[in-house]
């Protein structure tokens, strides 16, 4: 990794709490990281992509990999996690970061849509990947936000869980369908919603069904605790 380096960054925050999937409720720093290359119709985090509502000159900015490594280790947080937007966007630029914060003895997960392969130098020890492959609720067209030689490649390692954003129970049956065409597992299976109230019944209406096709269900912990407060 060199200093000349850079990460195009959304913003830097913890530490907090992990909010999803199978590390919710560990403490852990968050690095977001800004670009997209889905727009879903109801992300909870505009800022990173959406440059008609929001000002891209205020919302990215240009760090160092050095500069963003050294916030991370002053951190007391094991668990760092590098979500987006979609941060395999600069995949190559991450992997000095991700290989000195593993050395350095953290923790790092990796959060991604499943549409871009991870280069191989990023997958290094002690690196989980977060993948939440969008299904048609998102509003994309299944070409854009479902790619097969991205989730073969993610799936391979064995360092992969996978993390569905359901509106409603009908959303379970497109969930089984890739998870069978691609082999995806461990499933976790997550509320869309950005206040306690949408999360809690969503969580409820979700339980029973999640629970007989064997799979996990993710609250949305963050929100939960602190409703829709940026940087938590």
């Amino acid at each position: 990794m060199t200093r000349e380096t850079t990460l195009t960054v959304s913003e830097l925050f913890g530490p907090t709490l992990q909010g999803e999937g199978p590390s919710s409720g560990r403490l852990a720093s968050f690095i977001r990281l800004s670009g997209c290359t889905l727009s879903c119709q109801w992300c909870d985090t505009p800022w990173t992509w959406d440059w008609t509502r929001f000002d891209r000159r205020a919302e990215q900015h240009r760090m160092t990999t050095a500069s963003v490594l050294a916030w991370a280790l002053c951190q007391p947080a094991q668990l760092i996690v590098i979500t987006g937007g979609e941060p395999l966007l600069q995949a190559r630029q991450l992997a000095g970061l991700v290989t000195a914060l593993t050395g350095a003895g953290r923790e790092v997960e990796i959060e991604t849509s499943g549409t871009i392969a991870p280069p191989p130098d990023l997958a290094a020890e002690g690196v989980t990947f977060n993948v939440s492959p969008k299904l048609a609720n998102s509003g994309m067209p299944a070409a854009r936000r479902i790619r097969e030689g991205a989730l073969r490649a993610l799936t391979g390692p064995g360092n992969a869980r996978f993390k569905f954003v359901a509106a409603s129970p009908a959303d379970l049956d497109e969930i089984a369908s890739l998870q069978e065409a691609y082999g995806l597992d461990p499933v976790w299976v997550m509320p869309e919603g950005t206040s306690s109230a949408a999360v809690l019944g969503g969580m409820r209406a979700l339980a029973e069904e999640v629970i007989a096709r064997g799979w996990n269900l993710s609250s949305r912990l963050h929100v939960l605790l602190w409703e829709d407060t940026r940087g938590r």
